[in-house]
């Protein structure tokens, strides 16, 4: 018995060196941070910081059986779940269900990713959804409570288009809505300033023209409407021309966010099918704005969404991957610290350990 404990000891070694289990265990990845939740799918996190604690406006993925397409169809969410935490490495609390699209009375389909703001007492939710003749808007919803449950106006702010609303509020309380977001974004299809059904699928077509840039609009007081006309965001490369649409690891392709640093404008987002994410710095919120780099290097799955808020005079970015499912519609978000360095940079940020 003691031989037969012994051979068995050897082959078990063997298994466990041999070059195939141990490509198995380096092609593991290990991964940066953990997923903030578990019950549900979620993505696209919006975190702010109201009452003192965190509160997080995600997407809710969830597996609607759809083929996946570059127009996004596979993304089909229909609700939105409001999460909070105490504190950064504290439990998370799901506050369930805070607006679905039933209730919302213009939406057609997909609710995608979300953002909040607050002002005078009311949180303003704000959201993109199709329409029911498939044209994504954006909404606003509004609650007493930074939980919600939150109350859809009857129709898309006048004016928007496109995905992916990020609301910032400046220091002298002005608020702006960035948004916007090509391919199933359908940013392209507004080149013109009106809606083309037919328009090409992508901006790619034009490598040597402008990148198709996120949107952005003033908010009136009302935090319901926008306050003179949508403009464009401009992004320059270091010898101050606009990044081209052919420069796919520099331009804008979705997933906007703005934060404030020393005086200076910090506008972040997504460069899409390249799965960077990138900053750019101004000195105005309406830019234009200086492109410094990537911050982010690509993470499991294919979208990469962030935000980034300070919390107790430290910085942290929201995230998500595919790190529960392995599947690109079926996300989970994560947080992380960041580090503004000493020359204003952001430093770089490896998903990976």
């Amino acid at each position: 018995m003691k031989r037969n404990f012994k051979l068995i000891r050897l082959i078990i070694t063997a298994v466990i060196l041999s070059p195939a289990s141990m490509a198995i265990a380096q092609s593991s990845p290990k991964y940066l941070s953990q997923p903030l939740i578990k019950t549900i799918y979620t993505a696209d996190p919006s975190a702010h910081v109201f009452n003192g604690k965190i509160y997080i406006y995600p997407s809710h993925d969830i597996d609607a059986g759809i083929p996946e397409n570059d127009n996004g169809d596979h993304f089909a969410m229909r609700d939105y779940h409001i999460l909070s935490m105490d504190n950064i490495n504290g439990p998370v609390t799901d506050h369930g269900v805070a607006l679905d699209i039933k209730n919302i009375p213009w939406a057609g389909r997909q609710l995608w990713a979300p953002d909040c703001a607050y002002k005078n007492g009311t949180y303003y939710l704000y959201f993109p959804v199709k329409d029911k003749n498939d044209v994504f808007h954006i909404g606003v919803a509004t609650s007493k409570n930074p939980a919600g449950p939150f109350k859809a106006e009857p129709q898309p702010m006048k004016g928007s288009f496109s995905i992916d609303p990020a609301v910032f509020t400046d220091t002298d309380g002005q608020s702006y809505m960035y948004f916007g977001g090509i391919w199933g974004g359908q940013l392209q299809r507004w080149a013109d300033g009106k809606y083309d059904a037919n328009g090409s699928k992508t901006d790619l077509k034009k490598d040597d023209e402008p990148a198709l840039s996120c949107k952005i609009a003033k908010l009136k007081p009302n935090m319901k409407e926008f306050d003179g006309p949508v403009k464009d965001i401009t992004i320059l490369d270091s010898n101050g021309k606009p990044l081209l649409g052919k420069d796919h690891n520099r331009r804008f392709f979705e997933g906007s966010w703005m934060h404030k640093y020393h005086n200076k404008y910090y506008f972040t987002y997504s460069t899409g099918d390249t799965h960077y994410l990138a900053y750019a710095i101004g000195d105005h919120p309406y830019g234009p704005f200086n492109y410094k780099g990537i911050f982010l290097k690509p993470v499991q799955g294919w979208t990469t969404h962030h935000s980034i808020v300070e919390f107790k005079g430290k910085w942290y970015m929201f995230y998500h991957d595919t790190q529960l499912s392995g599947k690109t519609h079926l996300r989970n978000i994560k947080v992380t610290p960041l580090t503004h360095n000493a020359d204003g940079s952001i430093a770089m940020i490896d998903p990976f350990k």
